[in-house]
């Protein structure tokens, strides 16, 4: 079986991450979005939020599976018998860091191999951070995000606000 993980935050999840999940599921047999537990962002919601919404935005996916995963996704990775790790590409300034995570997986591990996807060019400037900014400001996300994960983090914000 070709196994993927695609390893993130996903705080929350946009439709670049869709859009790099659409591009995966044709590749592989199960591609797990694999939701860190343990992460050195400070998150706007927690692990088991991060999952729920997950799990939301892709119920009518077919062969995507949503874990949580702590420690280094290389492991993870090995646990779950994947062969591959996914990871999204949008600009140049993403290359630098993921291309040293790569390689590094690679030292920790040399039978598993990263791919990188870009996503189509309308999420290309798209990012989770950005997202959060937008709606700090009041910001319309109807293009950015799925409609579960625009009316959690319009409450978590609401909760933060009051």
């Amino acid at each position: 079986m070709r196994r993927a993980i695609y390893p993130g935050t996903f705080d929350p999840i946009t439709f670049g991450h869709l859009n790099i999940l659409t591009k995966a599921r044709h590749m592989f047999d199960e591609v797990i979005l694999a939701v860190a537990n343990i992460t050195s962002k400070n998150t706007l919601f927690s692990t088991d939020e991060r999952f729920d919404l997950c799990s939301e935005a892709v119920k009518h996916f077919s062969k995507i599976r949503v874990e949580k995963f702590d420690g280094l996704a290389i492991r993870f990775a090995e646990e779950m018998e994947a062969n591959t790790i996914i990871r999204g590409l949008r600009a140049v300034s993403d290359f630098e860091y993921e291309l040293q995570l790569s390689l590094m997986n690679k030292n920790l591990n040399q039978e598993i191999e990263t791919i990188f996807l870009v996503p189509d060019a309308h999420y290309l400037y798209l990012s989770s951070s950005m997202i959060r900014q937008i709606v700090g400001l009041g910001g319309n996300l109807k293009n950015y995000i799925p409609f579960c994960v625009e009316r959690a983090i319009i409450e978590k914000f609401q909760e933060i606000n009051t």
